[in-house]
């Protein structure tokens, strides 16, 4: 047996599986903001670094930092076209009293999940300590929090010394959501029914 041969072929394999992964969360993200652009309040995806995720990673070559040279975790966000602008390819959502945001997380990996999961639901009651003036600059915080955040999703209620905010999610396993309709039924439907029973 040729190891050298075989430890290629496993290092090819193994990086074309992520990014075969990350092509079809890319796929499911977008048709959940192809449906969620139809929908009364003409939802638009945040953009806190231009069109794209946002995760909590590293190049760092401590030990304890290559854990994030993949991206295990991300986030996208969601709010009404009214709420939100864009300059130069990046958005602009200020925080308001009556802002709520439609999050969307995957969790490809985690140590805490048997399976890859995605989460959806709403955060509201938002309130900035330290001057952050728009939702975008949230983002960060909350990826980089995400263990504290989302320890009991189904009933978030999350304060520092930066930021406060309320939410609820639902959790699925990301690998029964195998078509179309189960996007719209089992991710965009029960995150829609969440977002639009929270008061501002």
């Amino acid at each position: 047996m040729d190891t050298k041969n075989d430890l290629i072929e496993q290092s090819n394999l193994a990086f074309d599986f992520i990014q075969k992964l990350y092509l079809e969360t890319s796929y499911l993200i977008k048709q959940v903001e192809s449906v969620l652009s139809e929908e009364p309040e003409e939802f638009l995806i945040g953009k806190p670094g231009g069109y794209g995720v946002t995760s909590r990673g590293s190049s760092g070559l401590e030990s304890n930092y290559v854990k994030q040279w993949t991206m295990r975790k991300f986030a996208v966000f969601f709010t009404p076209r009214d709420k939100t602008d864009s300059k130069g390819g990046v958005g602009i959502t200020p925080v308001t009293k009556d802002l709520k945001i439609l999050y969307l997380r995957i969790v490809l990996n985690d140590e805490s999940e048997k399976e890859p999961k995605i989460l959806i639901g709403s955060i509201y009651d938002i309130h900035s300590k330290k001057g952050w003036e728009k939702f975008e600059q949230f983002m960060g915080h909350i990826e980089y929090y995400e263990h504290k955040i989302f320890k009991n999703p189904s009933s978030v209620n999350y304060n520092d010394t930066y930021i406060s905010f309320k939410g609820e999610f639902i959790k699925r396993d990301l690998f029964d959501i195998t078509d179309s309709s189960l996007i719209n039924s089992k991710i965009i439907q029960p995150g829609l029914n969440i977002y639009r029973k929270q008061r501002p």
